[in-house]
């Protein structure tokens, strides 16, 4: 038999949801109809809505058609005990949690722990003393409550969770489309000019990087070469290589700050040292931008060998000679964009047939093995060295799989650069 018992609205108001708590529906089990009515009336009065089942198996049916907050089941019952009926109701698929309390003449404390061990939360000593079911009954509702207010923050959690994910889907779309323009600016990744060959490399930390590289006509037999690295990684340090290959621009030599046009309409070089003034005062005046970068500009004569460079902080080039033996060249200089009317000067050098220059960001010289050593000058050495006779884009590949192998790690934690020049001093060679 099932038993509803009315609440008035007095008794509501005075009872233990004044608080605004939902009403909670509570389940009497137990074979004693004296006893199921006794513990009604006292849960009616203090504001639950009550259901009464006179076995275990009568409150499973109840329990399949309506959601049952607590339930206060005696243990010794006929046919289906109070305990076989506690592992049948955990065993239910609920939308919430349900508290479950035994009633038990049972004193033995292993008694009691079998009852707790088998999913029950608490147990009440027969006869029941009204104070302490309601003690235990509100223990439970705060139970209840927690768990409702912990669903409610998951819910809302899951709902944030959502969206960020929606908008990383988007932005990690737009990335993938940003290092495709990026990886763009670096259109020809191998280029012959009969004495010369021109191999770059751009792999990025992420999706995309602040490195760059590339070259452009100067004039004839002159070609120019850039490396650039800006401070920091990711999307604003992308931006600011992009505003830098316009001012390097081999496809618009109007656009190009590193070239000057003549009388007669073509475009020679300028001194690298004023170019780079020239820019680092561009970002100091120009750009609002806490992010400096690094750059070697270089001016190549295709027919000669000899290089024209300026060296802004970036790490210092490498030539490797015909016979093997690498050297490193430069000044130094500061990074662009961090001090006003910072001065630059330019060095020389000449390839001969058989050497090669090497261009390289400090994601090179500075990768790190799994100690936290870095590569430094002496590794790249040895690297070169163990690659001499690989040439073109192949070098530059075989030069990411020592990276890996000496780091440990397919990916790498600042963007990886490099120009390859390779000299074969063919006479008479035009860009």
């Amino acid at each position: 038999m099932v038993f509803r018992a009315t609440v008035s609205s007095a008794e509501f108001e005075n009872a233990a949801h004044a608080d605004g708590a939902v009403v909670r529906t509570v389940l009497v089990v137990d074979d004693s109809r004296v006893q199921r009515r006794i513990l009604s009336a006292q849960l009616s009065r203090w504001g639950y809505k009550v259901l009464e089942a006179r076995s275990g198996l009568e409150a499973l049916e109840i329990c399949a058609q309506t959601a049952i907050d607590i339930v206060v089941s005696d243990w010794m019952m006929p046919g289906m005990n109070g305990l076989e009926f506690c592992k049948a109701f955990r065993e239910m698929e609920r939308e919430g949690y349900g508290y479950f309390i035994l009633l038990t003449s049972k004193t033995e404390k292993g008694e009691v722990a079998h009852g707790l061990e088998n999913g029950a939360d608490d147990y009440l000593s027969k006869p029941v003393n009204g104070a302490e079911l309601r003690a235990r009954i509100r223990a439970g509702e705060r139970i209840l409550r927690m768990e409702r207010e912990l669903k409610a923050k998951n819910s809302l959690v899951t709902k944030a969770l959502k969206e960020i994910q929606s908008l990383y889907n988007m932005i990690d779309r737009d990335l993938i489309e940003a290092k495709k323009l990026q990886q763009s600016l670096v259109s020809d990744r191998h280029k012959t000019f009969g004495s010369a060959d021109i191999s770059l490399l751009l792999r990025p930390s992420g999706h995309v990087g602040g490195d760059l590289v590339g070259f452009f006509p100067a004039g004839e037999n002159q070609l120019g070469l850039y490396a650039i690295d800006v401070s920091g990684h990711g999307i604003t340090s992308a931006l600011m290589t992009a505003r830098l290959a316009g001012s390097l621009s081999s496809s618009s030599p109007d656009q190009n700050l590193a070239l000057i046009q003549l009388e007669n309409g073509e475009y020679a070089a300028r001194p690298p040292c004023q170019v780079i003034q020239d820019l680092n005062e561009f970002v100091l005046t120009e750009l609002d931008t806490e992010h400096y970068f690094t750059l070697v500009l270089a001016f190549l004569d295709l027919e000669t060998g000899r290089i024209i460079a300026t060296q802004a902080g970036h790490p210092h080039p490498a030539v490797q000679k015909a016979d093997g033996q690498v050297e490193f060249v430069g000044k130094g200089g500061m990074p662009v964009g961090l001090i006003a009317d910072a001065t630059y000067s330019e060095f020389e050098l000449t390839l001969h047939p058989g050497d090669r220059l090497l261009l390289m960001s400090d994601g090179v010289t500075e990768c790190a093995d799994p100690d936290g050593n870095l590569l430094d000058e002496d590794g790249l050495t040895a690297l070169m060295k163990r690659n001499a006779a690989v040439s073109g884009e192949a070098f530059l590949e075989a030069m990411m799989w020592d990276l890996q192998a000496f780091s440990g790690e397919n990916d790498f934690t600042d963007d990886v650069s490099a120009i390859l020049v390779e000299f074969r001093g063919r006479a008479g060679a035009k860009g």
